[in-house]
């Protein structure tokens, strides 16, 4: 296999996680007799560029199906995060009804919804026919296509390029990135501006995020990679902002290449910390499969003592996270009986690999487990304040990132 970007010949594991079925693959009863498809779940580096990228295996089209089941509406943090956004690019590209915005992966229009309100032309391009129904039921028009340079290119000759191009959570779903980035180029007008989101890897190095890794996720994002994938693309990062969505995230801003905007001060010192991490160092990559393995074997190790003393154990979150941390685990329904979700599209069916069984959130009231097991962690605030009342009978919320620990209100502390 050769680098997705700079097609360098690919030698060096990053990350081992055996075999898995897809994150979001969620299983109906009648499925459970059938044979499930799994795919090697390998992280490589490449010492070229330093893009971390999964092996190839999945294609887009076996991952993003028609009934995909991730629904971004459903976490109210991530919607108030979307809607700060919105208020905040529109104020600053000084962006109204003469303006055009386009939402790569707009998922169920979670964020487009927001430039609606406000009376600016948008369109969201999202290939996952539930969650485009969903944003269109709402007022958003919708191209239920995977974006492309293909497409970009019809969009450009349609007159229809954007003055802000948004990429939140996609730059690392897309199997062929330089056509992406392409893409991105054809469809943004002279003087536009791009903004992409994603997780930052020297976060996920240093916080043992390993369960981030999914076959979704084609690749694992630096502001050192990303910079040379959008320069070799004709555009330029001129600005950079770290969140704290999904355990430490970027927020990048591009523009074309001969556009006259400043580069700002936070990119250079980024890269700077970013070299001093070890992020262009081999060694940095080589140490990561232990603190992996330490995560893994320290979660078994502690459901198994609670099934031994005979409390009820129960998570919350049928995320992809989730699913990654359970298979690469290897845990089965007698050590973790049901996981609730909000999401009414996911409630009735079960886990990919693992079959456990995903319930409403009423689930925990009837139950009343010992234990509930948070599975997205990177919202666990938001879970804890909407299900408090466990705590009435003496529940306590765990995560398992980066080490198992007990949640308190205050605080958390290992266990």
């Amino acid at each position: 296999m050769n680098c997705r970007h700079c097609r360098t010949p690919l030698e060096h594991v990053f990350l081992d996680l055996g075999f898995a079925p897809p994150s979001n693959a969620f299983l109906k009863a009648e499925d459970l007799t059938k044979p499930e498809i799994y795919f090697p779940l390998k992280l490589y580096v490449c010492t070229r560029c330093w893009l971390v990228q999964t092996e190839d295996y999945a294609r887009a089209d076996e991952l993003f199906t028609g009934d995909y089941a991730y629904f971004s509406s459903v976490s109210q943090s991530w919607l108030d995060h979307a809607a700060r956004y919105a208020g905040k690019i529109t104020q600053q590209l000084g962006l109204g009804p003469d303006s055009f915005v386009i939402e790569v992966a707009s998922n169920d229009g979670y964020l487009l919804r927001n430039f609606v309100v406000a009376n600016i032309p948008c369109l969201g391009i999202e290939p996952t026919a539930g969650t485009a129904e969903a944003a269109e039921k709402i007022g958003i028009p919708v191209f239920r296509e995977f974006f492309s340079e293909a497409l970009a290119n019809q969009l450009r000759s349609e007159g229809r390029q954007a003055d802000l191009i948004i990429g939140n959570n996609v730059y690392a779903h897309v199997p062929d990135i330089n056509d992406f980035t392409a893409g991105l180029k054809a469809a943004l007008k002279p003087g536009g501006t791009i903004t992409l989101e994603f997780p930052h890897l020297l976060r996920l190095i240093e916080r043992t995020q390993f369960d981030t890794v999914y076959h979704e996720h084609y690749s694992y994002l630096s502001l050192y990679t990303v910079s040379g994938i959008i320069e070799t693309g004709g555009l330029r990062v001129f600005d950079v902002e770290e969140l704290p969505t999904h355990g430490g995230s970027l927020r990048v801003y591009g523009c074309h290449a001969d556009d006259p905007r400043p580069q700002t001060t936070a990119g250079p010192a980024l890269l700077a910390e970013e070299e001093r991490q070890g992020l262009r160092m081999l060694s940095t990559y080589r140490s990561f499969q232990r603190q992996a393995d330490r995560v893994k074997d320290d979660l078994l190790v502690s459901l198994i003592e609670k099934k031994r003393s005979g409390k009820k154990v129960a998570a919350y979150g049928a995320a992809a996270k989730g699913n990654t941390l359970i298979n690469y685990a290897g845990i089965k329904p007698d050590l973790l009986p049901y996981v609730c979700d909000a999401a009414p599209s996911k409630q009735g069916k079960f886990l990919p690999g693992s079959h456990i069984p995903i319930l409403p959130p009423a689930a925990l009231r009837e139950d009343k487990p010992d234990i509930v097991l948070i599975l997205p962690w990177n919202i666990a605030e938001e879970i804890i304040q909407q299900h408090a009342y466990v705590r009435s009978w003496g529940c306590e919320f765990i995560t398992a990132m980066p080490t198992v620990r007990i949640l308190s209100r205050e605080s958390s502390y290992s266990v």
